[in-house]
């Protein structure tokens, strides 16, 4: 007498043990696998850095809001490459070290934010036109290189009501505006302490200039 063989079940072609098509989990599985969003947090920390450089690459401002360039040094060279890269292009958005970066030309300046390379383009383009916007409000439409120096103080008023430690606070350049002179023009004794800011900001951009 012959031994039985046992054999394993057949199922449907294309299909796999406890239902659903095997092509269809396989998918899944590798893209669930190969989806890095999947395992992060969502985060409030949008920006990672805003700087608005001249025509020859040189600093004007630049705020960093995390440690991905920690020294100056870094920073400036990490500045230097996104211009390069961006000075002659007509495209609005870059992808540089793993970076998001939008940007902005307006006469002799250029307007840059980055953030991760997850980052929502839209909310990064957001943060760019609400400063681009109060900037050309502050200083009435005279965006370029000497009217900003001028005004260099303010400027980073309209950033810090924008973005705090990479968190977008505003982007009604309107309100950024109202906010601004709402702290420039309060009691006297907040002018003195907008004062002491300001005095410190431009210490702080003449020993980062001197670097």
């Amino acid at each position: 007498m012959q031994r039985a063989e046992a054999r394993p079940r057949q199922h449907p072609e294309g299909a796999a043990p406890g239902g659903g098509s095997g092509g269809d989990r396989a998918a899944a599985a590798a893209a669930g696998a190969m989806d890095p969003t999947r395992l992060l947090e969502p985060s409030l920390y949008t920006v990672k850095a805003i700087f608005i450089l001249d025509n020859d690459g040189q600093r004007l401002l630049a705020k960093y809001y995390d440690d991905t360039f920690p020294s100056t040094k870094e920073q400036k060279t990490f500045e230097r490459s996104v211009f390069d890269k961006t000075h002659k292009t007509d495209s609005e958005i870059a992808f540089l070290e793993g970076l998001t970066i939008v940007y902005k030309s307006s006469i002799d300046l250029f307007f840059y934010v980055v953030g991760s390379s997850q980052e929502n383009e839209l909310m990064l383009v957001a943060v760019l036109t609400c400063l681009f916007d109060s900037l050309s409000h502050m200083l009435r439409k005279n965006v370029e290189k000497r009217s900003l120096l001028d005004n260099l103080d303010g400027v980073f008023l309209v950033v810090d009501e924008i973005v705090d430690g990479g968190v977008i606070l505003e982007s009604d350049p309107q309100q950024v505006i109202q906010k601004v002179n709402f702290r420039v023009d309060d009691s006297p004794l907040s002018e003195q302490s907008v004062a002491q800011v300001l005095q410190s900001a431009k210490e702080q951009i003449k020993w980062s200039l001197l670097k």
